[in-house]
């Protein structure tokens, strides 16, 4: 194992391909095992490069474009790896062959892609990020020329995602598809069904991927361990063959 799933999708001269990684098939032990991607969890950081570098290989690449993901809304616009990573939430490139990387343990990894123009993107959206509209931000960033097609991968489900009634109308303020209750009745947010919201309202149909993190022993989840590692989703742009 290792990917949850994978695709690609293909349109004027242009392929995006595209993966979520599970938490199997990789070298970290103990709450990290094995495939952690996350270099800022507690993990060994020759290990998790190692794990990178697994990662990479799914999209046959040797290398990773990755973000420090802070919760907001701002976005990178990469043509080759940074060190140190940009601090932001949304990634995008214009790059052929390089891989963009989300990291998430219960947040929504959402993968772009506007092929008629040539740009791909990631994007971090927990629930500050949903609130900031990273989404639409990371859309805006990619100046899309075309129709924009969009994954979301694993994320916890509304049933498991309990939060404060003042964090649930800060985010239903913005946006009304995110206010959920949980299986217990307390207030929750619906993740993924607030991002497939905002694609929406940019004209973007979001394909959801995956269950809930919390839910699958075989996801990391920080709300059922708190100490764990980060699985990814990844997507490259390549040139129609």
């Amino acid at each position: 194992m290792g990917i949850v799933a994978r695709g690609s999708a293909a349109a004027a001269g242009w392929v995006a391909e595209w993966l979520f990684t599970d938490r199997h098939g990789g070298e970290s032990t103990g709450p990290y095992a094995s495939l952690n991607l996350g270099m800022s969890v507690g993990d060994e950081p020759d290990t998790v490069q190692r794990n990178r570098l697994i990662a990479a290989s799914y999209l046959g690449a040797e290398r990773l474009a990755t973000m420090h993901q802070v919760h907001g809304c701002a976005v990178a616009d990469l043509d080759a790896p940074a060190d140190p990573a940009p601090q932001a939430d949304g990634v995008i490139t214009r790059t052929i062959g390089l891989p963009l990387v989300v990291q998430v343990a219960d947040c929504v990894p959402v993968l772009l892609a506007d092929l008629e123009g040539g740009t791909v993107a990631a994007v971090h959206a927990g629930w500050r990020g949903v609130a900031a509209d990273v989404v639409g931000a990371t859309i805006a960033a990619m100046r899309p020329v075309g129709a924009v097609q969009a994954w979301a991968g694993p994320a916890i489900c509304p049933g498991c995602y309990e939060v404060s009634d003042e964090v649930r109308t800060r985010v239903a303020d913005t946006v009304p598809e995110a206010a959920a209750t949980t299986r217990d009745g307390t207030p929750a947010i619906d993740l993924r069904g607030a991002v497939r919201a905002q694609c929406a309202a940019h004209g973007v149909v979001c394909r959801m991927v995956g269950g809930c993190t919390r839910e699958s022993s075989d996801l990391f989840s920080f709300r059922r361990d708190e100490v764990t590692g980060r699985q990814a989703g990844l997507i490259v742009l390549r040139e129609f063959t």
